[in-house]
């Protein structure tokens, strides 16, 4: 295996002898509040891996484009080769996590229209939140991409409210992050999972047996991998029939 592009906190991506193909390889690693804690989850890197290609393709089929190929084996996929746009794109359904904390709303209050929010991809800076003058001033996306970036974001975020509601499960909010290949399109990347999602299971009432993604972790709730598998479950089965 070649040396690797680039190790994130969850993923390590490799070049291919094709220079439009990378391979992405998901990790246990778990991390949270800007890897201020670490650790292991057990059996994560191939959920993730696999409920990310079901949902690519998922999306891909509706018409949103992204840069899922193919999956290789358990825990890798090959992707488009993008370089990823420094932005993270939240976008929020119900309140919940930091939302709740900086404003005050209580937690599952709903969000009508749902929320786009803009944060910076940089864990030495803690991640901000950027205004739109901000953005105009880090000129990271020119004011067309930021609203092609919304535009997406909405539609990623409709499609997968449909799907998820027919697994069960409650989509809280999620984080998005894009690339631009290279003739300068810019496509969905990333992975979309239990680490990216906060998913709550819509048979369970209890705030905090509902949880089915990485607050598990963050929060010490337990069964995190139980609550991971039960979402590749789910979206399985919704997706295969």
């Amino acid at each position: 295996m070649s040396a690797p592009l680039y190790e994130g906190k969850a993923k390590i991506v490799y070049a291919t002898d094709d220079p439009q193909v990378y391979r992405t390889y998901f990790k246990d690693d778990a991390t949270a509040f800007n890897a201020q804690k670490r650790g292991q989850i057990s059996g994560k890197g191939a959920i993730n891996c696999a409920v990310s290609s079901y949902l690519f393709r998922v999306l891909a089929q509706a018409g949103v484009t992204n840069h899922f190929i193919e999956q290789i084996s358990e825990r890798e996929m090959n992707v488009q080769a993008v370089e990823i746009v420094p932005l993270e794109v939240v976008v929020r359904n119900l309140a919940a996590g930091s939302l709740c904390k900086q404003t005050g709303l209580a937690e599952g209050t709903a969000i009508v229209p749902p929320l786009v929010e803009f944060y910076l991809k940089n864990d030495a800076l803690g991640d901000p939140l950027l205004t739109p003058d901000r953005l105009r001033l880090l000129k990271i996306a020119t004011e067309a991409e930021v609203q092609h970036l919304q535009t997406a974001a909405l539609q990623v975020n409709a499609l997968l409210q449909t799907f998820f509601n027919r697994c069960g499960i409650t989509l809280v909010d999620f984080k998005l992050e894009f690339g631009r290949d290279r003739q300068g399109q810019i496509l969905l990347a990333d992975e979309i999972s239990p680490d990216t999602c906060r998913l709550w299971d819509q048979q369970e009432s209890d705030p905090e047996k509902r949880i089915l993604d990485k607050d598990r972790f963050r929060r010490d709730l337990g069964d995190v991998e139980a609550a991971y598998a039960r979402v590749l479950d789910l979206v399985a089965q919704q997706a295969q029939a």
